[in-house]
């Protein structure tokens, strides 16, 4: 089958298949006497994994090393586990990242009076220069003329 094909039947666009070609992931094909693709089912069943590794998560370095246990035999499958264990771990750090980032916009958000005045919390605390830990904390201070009240966050 052509690309387009391919492309249809493993749900990989056209362009993603050329590139996991080109870097490796998806040794190269046959060729028709054309010069096109000529994809086998054994082909659509590698981008098949690949994609379902993509939705997952992974990376592409982490693809590739998904990919060498598959296809080995003599694997062990904790070493499969042992991959699929430090993504969740991953998965979890970025999680908790959003997490924060979440509870800052919210602390801001409650800080913010949301009127026609041009004071804006918000824009103040993305101005501020980084602080020592890293992640900018939400900052509530009096802002002019929000009903004489200080914002806590």
């Amino acid at each position: 089958m052509n690309i387009g094909e391919a492309a249809k039947a493993s749900k990989v666009s056209a362009k993603m298949i050329r590139y996991y070609e080109q870097i490796g992931l998806v040794p190269p094909v046959a060729r028709t006497g054309a010069g096109y693709r000529s994809y086998t089912q054994a082909d659509i069943h590698r981008l098949h994994f690949i994609r379902r590794a993509r939705d997952l998560g992974f990376s592409v370095a982490e693809i590739g090393d998904l990919l060498n246990l598959w296809n080995d035999q003599s694997r062990q499958s904790a070493d499969v586990k042992r991959l699929a264990e430090q993504h969740i771990a991953e998965l979890d750090r970025r999680m908790d990242t959003i997490r924060q980032m979440a509870d800052t916009l919210r602390a801001l958000i409650h800080c913010c009076a949301g009127d026609d005045r041009p004071d804006c919390p918000i824009l103040q605390s993305l101005e501020q220069p980084d602080e020592e830990g890293g992640a900018a904390a939400a900052r509530c201070g009096a802002v002019t003329g929000r009903r004489g009240a200080r914002a806590k966050s």
